[in-house]
Formats: C-alpha cells, structure tokens, sequence
C-alpha cells in the first residue's frame, strides 16, 4: 500500500475513497453526488478518487472486487463500505454518523 494513501486514511478526519476506473460508466454517476455531499459536510469530511487500474495494489488490499465503491475511513479503520451507485441522501445519513460537524451555538 502507498505510503501518502496510509497517510491520508489515517487523518483523525473521515477519508470517503471513491474507487472508479475511467472506463466504467457507473462510476460517471459517483463523482456529482460526491461534490453535492461535500458542500454538505464542508472541511469535516475528506473526499479523494482512487483509479483502481493504476493503483490496483491498493484496491486489493481493500479487497475492492467491483466499481464503483466507495469506502470510508476513520483513523485508518474501515467504518463503511459501497459497491454500485449510492444515492447522495444515503451517504449524507452515513456520514452524519461518522462525522463530527461542529455546530455553531446560538
């Protein structure tokens, strides 16, 4: 596994890894609901892309056997993994419970 991906997944903020290739046309759905969750959640969430034909070490360490899938990490641990399209309402109440948003006071 790549050093800089450990690194990243290891952050105390959650890491959403959205593994694709460019040849699936699946995984062309993924990326607009991804930027629609990340206006959402703002600086609480890290989002990051991995290409699983030019990193397919890292795919398999994850044992990543369909596109797409997205996984996310806290602290290095895996807390919840997709397969196929997830709609963006599903990974917004996911990562509602994975995330700790700081909420302005009255």
């Amino acid at each position: 596994m790549s050093k800089h991906f450990k690194r990243i997944i290891e952050s105390d903020r959650p890491v959403l890894v959205n593994f694709h290739a460019d040849w699936c046309e699946p995984c062309k759905q993924i990326p607009p609901i991804l930027k629609q969750v990340k206006n959402n959640f703002k600086e609480s969430v890290r989002i990051i892309k991995v290409n699983v034909d030019q990193n397919p070490f890292i795919a398999s360490d994850y044992r990543v056997k369909q596109i797409p899938t997205i996984i996310l990490f806290k602290k290095g641990n895996v807390k919840w993994v997709s397969d196929g399209i997830i709609s963006q309402s599903e990974l917004t109440s996911i990562l509602e419970q994975h995330v700790n948003k700081r909420v302005a006071s009255p």
